[in-house]
């Protein structure tokens, strides 16, 4: 199973794990694939703490960094010289009001100075600058990959990657998206269909797959409804060179997910998520809860706002959801939600991070053995 993405990083396994949390990062790269910590929750001196500790963990192994980029943000989020907090209408904030009312979660005073600071720097951080700044911290440790998600990498970015000597991977949600992020300088394309977790497109994995593959000359991973073996082995197949797995490692003993949204995500089906702009202000999919119905379908929802205001509004509410529900508080668990995709429907057991990515390995042997009496070779 030796790909040309499992040369150029070294790595056993063509296997790439996102994860915002350390310990998953850790333990998929010992593991032998490529763990790759999701930064945007972090300043840059929490980052640099974060990357600190892989170091320390994973023992020279590879792994990498992804930053939030989107291509379009709200204008107040380039003024430094405004509260982003003083951007979102007050019929927004009362819509929140209303939800934790009515699901009875209290603390719906509007944002304190305290979060209004935080929401400004957490904000601040899904902008072109904000990135770069995380970037310059992660360049100070030995990362194997810059990512950038939404939107084409800066050209600040791309330079200092180059400079030194990390490759950068970008995904893309069609072949149009594709091709502009190669021009923009990306070395790894990561082609992540509808099915999956997150801020996603329209179009299905194995529909975008191949159709990127063909369009660029650089190497693809396949992402969206990859939790197995068998779907590995299906995006190699497509022309992929690895995979990159977002949503199977929410239910791992190391992640980060709430234990009670947890323990939602076991219960789930596939039917049971939705793509909607509720948490981020653009299409992101996750649980269907309360939440997102509230906002995609009450005739009161002022609709979502652009990012990232919306995401400020909602990730402040959810703090508060989250240590209500944690609490067992019944309509806090209601209103609970977390990105995920569509392969939620075959997570029904925590697993360790190790133990996941080996079962993936043997189904992928098991499924080439398959093909290979199939095909009688």
């Amino acid at each position: 199973m030796r790909t040309m993405i499992c040369e150029r990083f070294g790595v056993e396994f063509p296997l790439f794990a996102f994860s915002h949390c350390r310990d998953v990062v850790a333990a998929v790269t010992n593991a032998g694939g490529f763990g790759v910590l999701g930064a945007v929750a972090y300043s840059p001196e929490q980052l640099d703490t974060e990357l600190s500790w892989i170091d320390e963990h994973v023992g020279g192994r590879p792994y990498g960094v992804d930053v939030l980029v989107p291509g379009r943000i709200d204008a107040s989020a380039a003024n430094r010289n405004t509260s982003l907090t003083d951007h979102i209408p007050q019929r927004h904030r009362d819509f929140v009001a209303h939800l934790l009312g009515k699901y009875g979660v209290g603390g719906a005073e509007a944002f304190t100075r305290a979060t209004a600071d935080y929401a400004d720097e957490m904000g601040r951080q899904v902008t072109a600058e904000g990135a770069i700044g995380l970037i310059d911290v992660a360049l100070k440790h030995p990362i194997g990959l810059i990512a950038s998600a939404l939107g084409p990498p800066p050209p600040e970015m791309t330079a200092k990657a180059r400079q030194a000597g990390v490759p950068v991977a970008a995904l893309v949600g069609t072949v149009e998206h594709a091709r502009r992020q190669v021009a923009a300088g990306a070395d790894v394309i990561v082609a992540q269909g509808s099915e999956a977790g997150g801020h996603t497109g329209e179009i299905s994995t194995m529909v975008l797959v191949p159709q990127v593959v063909d369009a660029v000359d650089v190497p693809v991973l396949a992402a969206g409804g990859i939790a197995g073996g068998r779907q590995m082995a299906a995006a190699l197949a497509l022309g992929a060179e690895g995979v990159w797995c977002g949503s199977v490692w929410l239910t791992t003993e190391e992640a980060e997910t709430l234990p009670l949204v947890k323990q939602k995500m076991l219960a789930a089906t596939s039917s049971d998520t939705v793509r909607s702009r509720s948490r981020t202000g653009k299409p992101a999919r996750q649980l269907r809860s309360a939440w997102t119905d509230e906002w995609d379908g009450a005739p009161e929802s002022p609709g979502a706002l652009p990012m990232p205001l919306q995401m400020l509004l909602a990730e402040g509410a959810m703090a508060r959801i989250g240590k209500a529900a944690e609490s067992g508080s019944p309509g806090a668990g209601e209103l609970a939600t977390y990105f995920v995709g569509q392969v939620v429907g075959q997570m029904n057991q925590i697993r360790p991070a190790r133990r996941v990515v080996h079962d993936m390995i043997e189904e992928f042997a098991t499924a080439v053995e398959r093909l290979d009496r199939l095909t009688g070779t």
